[in-house]
C-alpha cells in the first residue's frame, strides 16, 4: 500500500487538505474553557431557618434529613453543618454517578421528611454542583456618587437611590445578560428589599379604645381578592369582578376603621413606613454598597465569546445608565486568556526549539522542512478529531497536546532517519522510502501502544482527577495516533517527492561542519569502557533502587503545586454577637486600613443571597473579603497585615485565606486541613461544650508545638415565661408571643405582590433598645396594662457556635496542621488524651490520608502501566525476558527524576505523579528501537556484541534528535508566574530529568544488559 502512496502524490494531497480545512473549521468551533465540562459528584442542601440555635436547627432539622439522605446510593461522604439560622448538607459521591439523577433522588427524600420538620420552616433547597458553575465572572453595581458605607438611620441603612438600583438590577440587568446565549444564568446578592412598616400610636389608639388585634383584623380584612361572579342577563353572560386588594402604602393609609360609632382611617392612627427589609448580608465594593452578580457561562459555549458579548452589553450598559458604576472582578477569562495564550506560546516555542535540533542533526535543508510540516498538520487533523469526540480546548487537554508534540516529532525523525540512513548505505531512492519506512512501522506503533498505555490507566483515577484527566489522555493518544498516521503516509510520500531530483543525500554545505561521526567514536570508546566495568554499572543500579525507596519516603507530598496568584480571598469570623451591619462595618475597616497595597476589594458580609454554591456560605457575624492586590508578591505582605490587625482590634475573631474561587481550585483545593480529629461524644448527641474544652486543654498540654483553638461558643440571652404570673394577669401564651412579635417588627400579616416584587407588610413599633422593649411593651387586658418585662425572666445561655455532623453522628472537628513526619505522634497523643476521657472517642480524618490516598492511587496507575507495558513489549518480541530489560532501565529513570524534584525544591504532588507515569512511557522507546535493531542485526548473522555496538551506532543519533526534541518541547513549561505554567511545571521537570538520564541509560545501560542475558556462558 505504501507503494501505491507513494505514486499518487496528488491524491494523497488532496486527502490531507480536505482534513485540514475540516480541522481548521473544527477549531472554531470547539468550546474553549480553564478545564473540561465534568459533573462534579457533589450535591449541596441548604437549610434556611430563622431564629432556630444550631442546636436547635441541628436536632430538629437536620438530623431527620441527614437519616433519609445517608440511604442514598453511591454516596461516599456526609457532612452537615448547623449555625445559627441556616444549615448546610454537602453529599459527595463517587465519581460517574448520575448526578441528575441522584438529585431527583435527594429532593424526593427530603419530601419524605417534610412531614417531620417543624411546621415554619422553608423547604432546604437542593443545588448540584457542575465545575461550570462557578461564574465566569462578578460584576458589582453600584450608584455614581453615593455616599461610601457608614453609619446611616437604623431604618433607612441604604440611600433611596441604592434601594432603587436593587430594584434595577433583579428585574433589568440581570434579565438582559441572561438573554444573551453564552450565559446560563445570573446569580445575584446584595440587594436590598423594601417592606412597609405599620406603626400604631398606641396613645391614640387607648384614647380611642382600639386594640392591636382590631388594627390587625381591619388590614386582614381589607386585603381580600374575591373571585368572579357568573351574571347572566337574558341571553348575555358577564363575569363581575370585586377588587378589595391593598396594592401599596396609600391603600394602607386609607383602611377605615368603624369603633364605638366613629370611623377614622388607619393613617389617622398609625405611621405607615416603606423602608428596606432587614438585611443578614450585605455587599460592598471599594467601600461602597453594592449588588453582585456572578455570571455562569454556558457549558458548550466559548469563553472569549461571553467576554466580547457582555463587554459590548456593559459598554451599552454604561451609556444608558450613566448613574450606576459597573466594575467586572474575579475574571476568570483573564486566567484562562493568559494561561491558555501561554500554554500556546509554549507549544510553539517548544516546536521552534524541536526543529532547530533537527536542522543541525539532519545537516540539510529540506528535512527539517518535511519536520516541521508534520507539526501544524498533525496539530490540525488532532483538532479534528477532539471535535469528533467532544473534547474542548482546555488547560488539560493542550497539556496533553504538549507531551505530544515531542513524540510526534520523534516519530518524523525516527523515519527521515532510517530512510536518509538506508540511502546513504546505497539503496534507490524508492526503495530506500519503502524499506525505511516499513522497518520502523512496527516499532513505532509499539512505541505510540507504549506511551497511550501509560495514560489510559490515568482514566481510572478515583474522584474529579480521573474524570478530568481523561482530556490529557485522550489529547495524547489522540495526537501520538495522528502523528503516526501523518509519519508513515504523508511524509514519505513528500521525502521521495522532494528528493526525487537528487541522485544521493547531500549535506548541505555549510552544515556539513555539524558532523555526528565524532560523537559516535566517542560513544564507542565509553561504550566498551562500560562492558569492561560491567560491576560498577550495576552497582548504580542497585544505588536507585535503593534511593528511589528512601526519596519516595522522604519527599513531601501534597495534591497541587504551589500556584501563583495575584488576588485572594479572606474568610473571617468575628466570633462575636454582632449584627450583620457591625460586621459590614468592622471588615469595611480592615479593608481601609490595607490602604493602596489592593486594587480592588469586595466585602461580602452576613448571609448572602446567591442560589448556587460557588460562594462559600457565611453567618450573620462572618465576611468573604475579595482582594486584588498589584502584583503576586504582595499576597503575603497584605495578609500578615490583616493578621495584625486583627490581633490588635479583634484578637477572638478568626480568618483564614484561599484563592479567589477559580474552576481548577473548585475541583482540586485542599477543603480540609492537614489532620481533622473528630471527637465524638460517647452518648451520641453533640458533646457538652464544657466538657470539650477541658478535652481540648489536656490535647493543648500534650502537644505543645500545635496551635489548639478553643471551643468557637456563642452566648445567648435566655426569656422563659413565667406561667404563674401570666396567670396571674391573665395573659396567654399567645398574647405574649403576639406583642414581642409587634414589639421586634416580626409580624407578618400579608405579602403585596406587584409585578416581579413582593412588599411584605409588618405590623410593628418604632425600634428601640432591649431594656425599652422589655419596660415600655405592654399587653394590654381588660383590666390593666401589664409590661411583660415581668411576665418573664433572663437568663444566660452558652453553646456550640456550629454544630458539625458526618454519617457516624455529631461529632467536634479539631483542625491540626502538622507537618507530615509529625502526623503519626499527634495522633497517638490525641488518642492517648481521649482515652483518659470517658466522655469522648476520636476518628481521624484530613488531607494527609486523602493525599497519601491519590499518591496510592498512582502508584496502583503506574503499576497497571508497567503491566500493560509489559504485555504490548512481550507481543512485540515474542520474548518475556526482553520485556524485563526495557522495563528495568524505569528504576533509574524515575530515581533521577526524583533526585531532580528533590533538589529543586518540588514536592511529590498529582502533577509531577503524571510526569513520572509520562516518563515510563516515553523514555523506553528509544530502548525499544535499539533492541529491535540488535534482534535484527543477529538474526542476519551478526555476533551478539558486534550486533550491540552497530546497533547503538546506527540508533545513536535518532535517539539523541528524540530525546533532545522531547525535552525542548517541554522546555518552555519550566517557567511559571500563570495557573496554567505553574501546573505544568512540576511535570515539565520531571519529564526533563526523566528524559536526560532515561537517555544515558538507553546507550548504555541497556546494551549492557541485553549482554548479561544472552552472552555466552562458559
Amino acid at each position: 500500500m505504501l507503494r501505491k502512496l507513494l505514486d499518487r502524490p496528488i491524491a494523497v494531497t488532496m486527502i490531507a487538505v480536505v482534513l485540514l480545512i475540516l480541522g481548521i473549521v473544527s477549531s472554531r468551533l470547539l468550546p474553549v474553557s480553564l478545564v473540561p465540562d465534568v459533573d462534579a459528584p457533589y450535591i449541596t442542601v441548604q437549610i434556611p431557618a430563622q431564629g432556630l440555635s444550631a442546636r436547635q436547627l441541628d436536632e430538629t432539622v437536620i438530623t431527620p434529613l441527614r437519616q433519609q439522605l445517608i440511604q442514598l446510593s453511591q454516596l461516599t461522604d456526609l457532612r452537615s453543618e448547623a449555625r445559627e439560622g441556616n444549615g448546610i448538607i454537602r453529599l459527595t459521591f463517587e465519581q460517574g454517578s448520575d448526578i441528575d439523577y441522584l438529585f431527583i433522588e435527594v429532593n424526593e427524600k427530603i419530601d419524605r421528611s417534610t412531614t417531620s420538620l417543624p411546621r415554619d420552616v422553608e423547604r432546604p433547597k437542593v443545588i448540584k454542583a457542575s465545575v461550570t458553575d462557578i461564574p465566569a465572572f462578578y460584576i458589582n453595581l453600584t450608584v455614581r456618587g453615593d455616599q461610601p458605607a457608614g453609619h446611616r438611620d437604623e431604618r433607612h441603612p441604604v440611600s433611596d437611590r441604592f434601594a432603587a438600583l436593587s430594584r434595577f438590577a433583579s428585574q433589568v440587568i440581570t434579565k438582559r445578560i441572561e438573554q444573551l446565549p453564552e450565559v446560563a444564568m445570573v446569580d445575584l446578592s446584595g440587594t436590598v428589599a423594601p417592606e412597609l412598616l405599620v406603626i400604631p400610636d398606641e396613645a391614640k389608639l387607648r384614647q380611642a379604645g382600639i386594640t392591636m388585634a382590631a388594627v390587625e383584623g381591619a388590614l386582614r380584612r381589607a386585603n381580600v381578592t374575591l373571585g368572579s361572579l357568573v351574571i347572566r342577563d337574558g341571553e348575555y353572560q358577564y363575569n363581575v369582578k370585586f377588587q378589595s386588594a391593598i396594592n401599596g402604602r396609600k391603600d394602607i393609609e386609607d383602611i377605615f376603621l368603624k369603633i364605638n360609632g366613629r370611623l377614622f382611617r388607619l393613617k389617622e392612627l398609625a405611621t405607615i413606613v416603606e423602608h428596606p427589609r432587614k438585611r443578614q448580608g450585605m455587599v460592598f465594593s471599594d467601600g461602597r454598597n453594592a449588588v453582585s452578580l456572578a455570571v455562569v457561562k454556558q457549558a458548550d459555549a466559548r469563553m472569549s465569546k461571553l467576554k466580547d458579548e457582555l463587554d459590548k452589553q456593559l459598554r451599552q450598559f454604561r451609556y444608558d445608565y450613566p448613574d450606576v458604576e459597573f466594575t467586572v472582578t474575579r475574571d476568570q477569562t483573564e486566567l484562562l486568556d493568559y494561561s491558555i495564550s501561554n500554554l500556546i506560546n509554549n507549544i510553539i516555542t517548544g516546536a521552534l526549539l524541536a526543529c532547530v535540533i533537527i536542522f543541525f542533526f539532519m545537516r540539510d535543508m529540506k528535512s527539517p522542512m518535511l519536520v516541521i510540516l508534520t507539526i501544524p498538520v498533525t496539530l490540525i487533523i488532532s483538532i479534528l478529531v477532539f471535535y469528533l469526540l467532544h473534547i474542548s480546548i482546555n488547560i488539560i487537554s493542550l497539556s496533553g497536546l504538549v507531551l505530544g508534540i515531542g513524540m510526534m516529532v520523534d516519530n518524523s525523525i525516527i523515519v527521515i532517519d532510517n530512510i536518509t540512513a538506508r540511502w546513504i548505505r546505497g539503496e534507490q531512492l524508492a526503495g530506500a522510502v519503502t524499506q525505511g519506512t516499513k522497518e520502523v512501522m512496527v516499532p513505532m506503533l509499539s512505541s505510540v501502544l507504549t506511551t497511550c498505555a501509560v495514560f489510559v490507566p490515568l482514566i481510572f483515577l478515583n474522584g474529579m482527577a480521573g474524570a478530568l484527566f481523561y482530556d490529557q489522555a485522550m489529547a495524547v493518544a489522540i495526537t501520538l495516533f495522528v502523528a503516526y498516521g501523518v509519519s508513515v503516509t504523508l511524509l514519505p510520500v513528500y521525502y521521495r517527492w522532494w528528493y526525487s531530483r537528487q541522485q544521493a543525500f547531500r549535506p548541505t554545505p555549510w552544515l556539513a561542519f555539524f558532523s555526528f561521526d565524532r560523537v559516535i567514536d566517542g560513544y564507542d570508546a565509553i561504550l566498551k569502557w562500560f562492558f569492561r566495568r560491567r560491576g560498577l554499572m550495576w552497582g548504580i543500579y542497585a544505588i536507585s533502587i535503593l534511593g528511589l525507596a528512601l526519596l519516595f519516603r522522604g519527599i513531601d507530598k501534597e495534591r497541587l503545586p504551589a500556584m501563583t496568584y495575584s488576588d485572594m480571598l479572606v474568610r473571617i469570623d468575628w466570633n462575636d454577637r454582632i449584627s450583620a451591619e457591625e460586621n459590614a462595618r468592622r471588615t469595611e475597616n480592615l479593608v481601609t486600613s490595607l490602604g493602596g497595597r489592593i486594587l480592588q476589594s469586595t466585602v461580602m458580609a452576613g448571609v448572602q443571597q446567591f442560589v448556587l454554591s460557588h460562594t462559600e456560605e457565611n453567618g450573620v457575624a462572618e465576611a468573604t473579603v475579595y482582594l486584588k492586590c498589584h502584583e503576586p508578591d504582595d499576597v503575603a505582605p497584605v495578609q500578615d497585615a490583616i493578621r495584625g490587625y486583627l490581633a490588635e482590634n479583634a484578637p477572638a475573631a478568626r480568618c483564614s485565606f484561599g484563592v479567589s474561587g477559580n474552576v481548577f481550585d473548585m475541583i482540586f483545593a485542599e477543603r480540609e486541613a492537614v489532620l481533622t480529629a473528630r471527637l465524638r461524644s460517647t452518648t451520641g448527641h453533640s458533646a457538652d461544650p464544657e466538657q470539650l474544652q477541658q478535652l481540648l486543654d489536656r490535647i493543648q498540654d500534650a502537644l505543645p508545638g500545635q496551635e489548639i483553638p478553643p471551643v468557637a461558643m456563642q452566648e445567648d440571652i435566655l426569656y422563659i415565661a413565667q406561667p404563674e404570673q401570666m396567670a396571674l394577669y391573665g395573659v396567654t401564651y399567645n398574647d405574649l408571643i403576639a406583642t414581642l412579635r409587634n414589639a421586634l417588627n416580626e409580624n407578618t400579616l400579608f405579602t403585596v405582590t406587584t409585578g416581579d416584587e413582593s412588599l411584605p407588610v409588618v405590623i410593628g413599633n418604632d425600634l428601640r433598645s432591649l431594656d425599652d422593649l422589655l419596660g415600655n411593651t405592654f399587653i394590654h387586658t381588660t383590666e390593666a396594662e401589664i409590661p411583660v418585662g415581668i411576665l418573664m425572666r433572663q437568663t444566660m445561655t452558652r453553646d456550640l457556635k456550629h454544630v458539625v455532623a458526618g454519617a457516624e453522628g455529631n461529632y467536634y472537628p479539631l483542625d491540626l496542621a502538622p507537618r507530615a513526619k509529625d502526623v503519626p505522634a499527634v495522633i497517638g497523643a490525641i488518642r492517648g488524651c481521649v482515652a483518659e476521657d470517658e466522655h469522648f472517642e476520636v476518628s481521624f480524618s484530613g488531607s494527609y490520608f486523602s493525599n497519601r490516598g491519590m499518591v496510592g492511587q498512582l502508584i496502583g496507575v503506574l503499576a497497571v502501566a508497567l503491566l500493560l507495558l509489559f504485555f504490548i513489549l512481550a507481543a512485540q518480541f515474542e520474548s518475556l525476558v526482553q520485556p524485563w530489560i526495557i522495563l528495568s532501565e524505569i528504576v533509574i529513570d524515575l530515581f533521577g527524576a526524583l533526585v531532580v524534584l528533590w533538589v529543586f525544591g518540588q514536592t511529590l504532588n498529582l502533577m509531577s505523579m503524571i510526569g513520572l507515569i509520562v516518563v515510563c512511557g516515553i523514555v523506553i522507546n528509544d530502548s525499544i528501537l535499539k533492541i529491535d535493531t540488535i534482534n535484527t542485526l543477529r538474526r542476519e548473522g551478526m555476533a551478539l556484541k558486534h550486533a550491540i555496538m552497530e546497533a547503538g551506532r546506527r540508533r545513536l543519533k535518532a535517539i539523541v534528535m528524540t530525546s533532545l526534541t522531547t525535552i525542548l518541547a517541554v522546555a518552555p513549561f519550566l517557567s511559571h508566574g500563570d495557573m496554567g505554567s505553574d501546573l505544568q511545571l512540576p511535570m515539565s521537570l520531571t519529564i526533563i530529568s526523566g528524559m536526560i538520564v532515561g537517555t544515558l541509560v538507553s546507550v548504555f545501560f541497556i546494551p549492557l544488559a541485553y549482554y548479561e542475558i544472552y552472552r555466552p556462558r562458559r
